[in-house]
Parts: structure tokens; sequence; C-alpha cells
């Protein structure tokens, strides 16, 4: 049955900010507050811990390889500024080093002795570290994963009526090309397990939106998400949701034996007619949108992209934008929340401003 409330929250208006509603007709606490998380739209960003590769090392990689070079030349500010700037969405990519020690020497650094300084001590320690590609563009504003966590976790803790924020993870474990890179571990059964350990030694229960959460009595997660089980948005504020964006391979051995994703803390990058159907990565917004919008009708959380590689923000191309934005997709990500004036004004943010706006396709009567 639809309630009044419901039906309100169905009618709101497209401008209407669901982090801070403004009190224009329609948009009321209560009407926002009875949306669905997956009937909401806001920005993210890609790569969000990726620091300018340095200019000695990026002069020697523009020499070697110019279009690798060009798709690498971005960065972000701190996650808590992106955060304050608006971003609902990050991307981490982390690679496995149990012991600690095997990031501390990058080739790059050594192929350029004289580079800009960059604090590599935390490298020494044990666990997951944030780096996009290994010896290349290695500098993190948070090179360890758990470091990333808690700074995304006191920022929630301090802003505690943020609409859900979803972080996708990509696990690196694809072997650079290029003699002296460092050798990268594979990540097995005993990675996988390393890393949920790593999510729940910083989050704590209740902070999560979780698989089993959202799965509840349902046999399969794909079947609870189609009967609309995802959390309302009153549920879900000041929560995190975790997805992995990864192949079938690396996502079957997450999974394991699991039906679905029973006792893990991520969701997973997958097909929409999986049982661990949850969340999929869809990131061609112009190619893909008709699968976007079926996705995203269905009941799954859609992740696509409104720029890459820089390409939009050099030719100041805004077709792939405005596509994402009109797919329905949940969370739109960009390396262009603000511009990049070396190339251009582009930058991506939801239309009519604001974090958060009722999803174009799932939050209409």
């Amino acid at each position: 049955m639809i309630t009044p409330l419901f039906a309100a929250a169905l009618a709101l208006s497209a401008s209407c900010n669901l982090e801070h509603p403004s009190g224009q007709a329609g948009c009321t606490r209560a009407a926002v507050d009875a949306l669905k998380m997956n009937q909401l739209q806001a920005m993210g960003t890609h790569n969000s811990y990726k620091i300018a590769i340095a200019p000695l090392e990026m002069a020697n990689l523009r020499a070697r390889n110019p279009k690798a070079a060009d798709t690498l030349d971005y960065s972000h500010l701190p996650l808590t500024e992106q955060l304050n700037d608006g971003a609902r969405e990050l991307e981490l990519d982390f690679v496995y080093d149990p012991q600690g020690g095997r990031y501390s020497t990058p080739l790059g650094r050594k192929m350029a002795p004289n580079t800009t300084p960059y604090d590599l001590t935390s490298m020494s320690k044990p666990g997951m570290k944030v780096i996009h590609v290994p010896d290349i563009d290695y500098r993190s504003v948070c090179p360890l994963l758990v470091d990333c966590f808690k700074e995304v976790r006191a920022w929630s803790k301090a802003h505690p009526d943020h609409v859900p924020i979803l972080i996708i993870f990509n696990l690196k474990q694809d072997q650079l090309k290029v003699p002296g890179a460092v050798p990268l571990l594979p990540f097995d059964a005993k990675a996988m397990d390393a890393v949920d350990a790593e999510i729940r030694s910083v989050f704590k229960p209740g902070e999560l939106i979780t698989p089993d959460q959202v799965q509840g009595k349902h046999k399969t997660l794909r079947e609870a998400v189609q009967a609309g089980a995802w959390p309302t948005l009153k549920q879900a504020r000041g929560k995190i949701m975790l997805a992995m964006d990864e192949s079938p391979d690396v996502v079957a051995v997450y999974r394991g034996a699991r039906k679905s994703l029973e006792g893990r803390a991520m969701f997973v990058n997958t097909d929409e007619a999986s049982p661990a159907a949850g969340y999929i990565t869809l990131n061609e917004p112009i190619k893909e949108n008709s699968r976007i919008q079926a996705a995203v009708k269905s009941g799954l959380i859609v992740r696509t992209r409104a720029d890459a590689d820089t390409w939009e923000a050099r030719k100041n191309d805004t077709a792939p934008r405005e596509a994402a934005f009109a797919s329905g997709a949940q969370y739109v990500s960009t390396d262009y929340m603000r511009p990049d004036t070396r190339f251009s004004s582009y930058e991506a943010r939801l239309p009519g401003g604001g974090v958060a706006r009722p999803n174009p396709v799932t939050a209409k009567p």
C-alpha cells in the first residue's frame, strides 16, 4: 500500500535537496525521509584518494607514454574536503601488503631522485595500501586504507544527517609490465577476509549498510532489492555503504560458497541476474543508458561516470555528464567537482545544485 507520505515523497520536486530539505512546496523532511535510499541521486569522485604525480615523475612518464600521462593527469583534495564539497560517493583502490614494506620504494621515485618529497613511512606498516598504479601513480591523500576509513567515519559522525555515502573499491593485483616493478600479491580468500577485517576494525555495527541488513529474511539479496528492501533515507542517514567494483573472477573469491553475500561487509559489482545482485557499476552513461535505467528500476544501486581519463574536461564535453544524470544512476562520479582550468571550465554538479536529489527515474509518482 502506498501511504500518503510515501506518495508525497514520490512527488518531490527534482530540485529538492535531500540532505537539507529547503521547505519548498512538498520538499519537507518527512517526505524526503520516506524515500528509499535507492531513490536518490548524488555526486561522487573517481579515484578519490589520488594526488597528482610529481612533476619530474610525470615528465618521465610523458616521455615514455604520453597517452597514459594524459589519462593520469588529475588529482583530488583530501577526503574530508571532498565530503564538505558535497561528494557522497568515494572510490578507494588498494593493494594487499600483509607484512608491510612492499610498496615503500616506488620505481617512479627511483627514476626521479630529485622528485617532490612524499612521506612513505606509513608504507612500512602491515595492511592494505591505497594506491592507483603501484610504482607509477602511488601518491595518496590517505596511504593506509584504515586511515581513509577513519577519516570518513570522523566526518560522518560530525554530520549525522548526511545521505548514505557509497565507497567503492578496486583491488589492485594486475602486474605492471615494467622492468623493476614490484610484484603485486593476489587477493585470495585470506586476503578477502583481511579486507573485511580492516573495514570492521573502523566501522562499528550499525554504521554500515550491509548486504545482510538489506537481504533480511529474503532468500537472496537480489530478491530483497527487487522487493524494495532498501532502507528509507531516515534509516540510512549517517551510514556508509561499501561495494567491491571488480571483475567476476575477483567477486567469486569474495563470495566463496555463499548464496548471496552472507556475513560480508561489502556489496559486489555483479550482473543483474545474480543472487548477490544489489549493486552494479555501469560506467558508460551513453552506451549503457538503457541498461542503467533497467537496473535502477529493478531495485539495484548503480554507479556511473560523468567523465573519464580527463577527456571530457579537455574537450569540455558535457554529453556523458548529462546522460549520467538522466540515466537514474544513484551515484555519478567525476574527477571534476571543481574545474581544472588547465583544460576548460568543465565540472560535474547535480542539476539544480544541492548534495542529493530525488532520483529522476525511480522517485516519480
